[in-house]
């Protein structure tokens, strides 16, 4: 496997960089946290490769992934007889990596009881299977990763605060997109680029100005991933023969025939709606046009409509608009 490379030139990511190349040689357990979609797998793998145990084997598992009774058997392995089904003996993630690195991905969601085992195990290097009363000894660098905030997790019960002890040792907090404007035309290109390549478009994309723009004032709640979603799209729906990217749809979803949440009868038509119903139903979509055109700049959008900041904020929470596009 290749060494991963991450693409980014803002100095906040290149501050997460140099924390990395600090970090990767210790032998201790590292926590990393950030948003969904901002390549939090693609700094613990950066973490093995940059550290000694780079040529060892390097798993991950994301415990958000598996029903909660498996985790424990998933991570420590079970003797055949262990639980109903448990039909023969499996080696568990921590002996297969012996050696070398396992990433643990949605770490918040691990059960109480796991918790407790992984503790055991970061304190004393040692597992056991389930259904074993046999300690083995594993050698296992040990990065875990949360885009939640396990601090207040644990003031409500909801994590152990000994384990968070335990990983805090090192912590690295990746900044979401949204923070990083220097390199989103940068990943932009990138993804664009790997994108032409596979459709084997002989011409190099390349952004209308105009389309850069829209890029770097989009919030991106699902960062770096809805970044590349975007751009591929774009590719494939909005380029010319040129190669030009002329624009780009933030919301594949957005359809008028898009269903209703939470029935399964058709939208009803302006003449079956009362007259309250049509004004609300004009202010949400004249409020939504206006924030889409101004980019989701809500003082901007509010100077456009001849309202207040705060008389948009409350028209916003009435209506209950998205206001990440």
């Amino acid at each position: 496997m290749d060494k991963p490379s991450l693409l980014g030139n803002d100095p906040s990511f290149l501050e997460v960089l140099d924390k990395v190349s600090l970090l990767a040689p210790l032998n201790r357990p590292i926590l990393v946290i950030g948003e969904r979609g901002t390549g939090k797998e693609l700094i613990a793998e950066r973490l093995h490769y940059l550290s000694d145990r780079w040529d060892k084997h390097y798993l991950s598992l994301n415990c958000a992934s598996l029903n909660p009774n498996l985790i424990e058997s998933e991570l420590f392995g079970h003797q055949a007889g262990a639980f109903t089904g448990a039909s023969q003996q499996r080696i568990g993630r921590f002996e297969q990596a012996d050696k070398g690195t396992l990433f643990l991905d949605e770490l918040a969601t691990m059960p109480n009881q796991v918790q407790e085992k992984l503790l055991r195990t970061i304190e004393y290097g040692k597992i056991e299977r389930l259904g074993s009363n046999k300690t083995l000894a594993v050698d296992v660098r040990l990065i875990c990763a949360t885009n939640q905030d396990l601090p207040q997790l644990v003031e409500q019960g909801l994590f152990r605060a000994d384990l968070l002890d335990r990983l805090s040792f090192a912590v690295i907090t990746l900044p979401p997109l949204r923070h990083r404007q220097a390199d989103i035309g940068l990943l932009a290109q990138h993804f664009a680029n790997n994108m032409a390549r596979e459709l084997n478009f002989s011409q190099r994309p390349q952004f209308n100005p105009k389309v850069i723009e829209r890029l770097v004032a989009y919030p991106w709640p699902g960062n770096i991933r809805q970044l590349k979603n975007v751009v591929e799209r774009a590719i494939v729906e909005n380029s010319n023969a040129k190669g030009l990217i002329n624009d780009v749809d933030f919301d594949p979803f957005a359809s008028p025939w898009r269903p209703s949440s939470g029935t399964n009868s058709s939208p009803a038509t302006d003449q079956e709606l009362g007259f309250t119903q049509q004004v609300a139903a004009f202010e949400k979509k004249l409020i939504q046009q206006t924030l889409e055109k101004h980019h989701y700049k809500q003082t901007l959008s509010a100077k456009a409509l001849q309202i207040s900041y705060h008389q948009l904020r409350g028209l916003i929470k009435k209506h209950r608009i998205n206001t990440h596009g």
